[in-house]
């Protein structure tokens, strides 16, 4: 692919490898390390996003304290310019229940750290299993 500047499927496999690891264990400090100082991240819960690694990081510390034994997996790639589409799958303890979603992100990154990192998923189970 000529001019292609995003990672192939197995380089982007090795990234989610050790990123998506990351997000268990309430340990916001190793997660924000993989995020630029001028990073963007959007979720559901924040769609005009967080921008900066202090705005990044003070978010993650409240969303991995409330969810500190989450697991993510990675179930797929797809290279895309400047980084990659990351299919993942999430079981998320909440409550006397675990949630199980799938969904999406995409991955930009710039000297192997994430620009820009936008989460798509339907969190209306975990929403239900929230309420009391």
């Amino acid at each position: 692919m000529t001019g292609f500047d995003g990672l192939d499927e197995a380089a982007a496999r090795a990234f989610a490898a050790r990123w998506l690891p990351a997000w268990t264990g309430n340990d916001p400090e190793r997660l924000v390390a993989f995020y630029a100082d001028d990073a963007v991240y959007r979720d559901p819960a924040v769609p005009r996003g967080v921008h900066g690694r202090g705005e990044i990081l003070a978010y993650f510390r409240r969303l991995l304290g409330r969810y500190p034994d989450w697991v993510w997996t990675n179930t797929g790639v797809r290279p895309l310019e400047g980084g990659f589409l990351n299919y993942w799958h999430a079981a998320i303890p909440a409550g006397d229940t675990v949630v199980e979603c799938d969904g999406v992100c995409t991955v930009a990154l710039h000297g192997g750290l994430i620009v820009k990192n936008e989460v798509y998923f339907d969190r209306s189970a975990l929403l239900g299993a929230m309420r009391p």
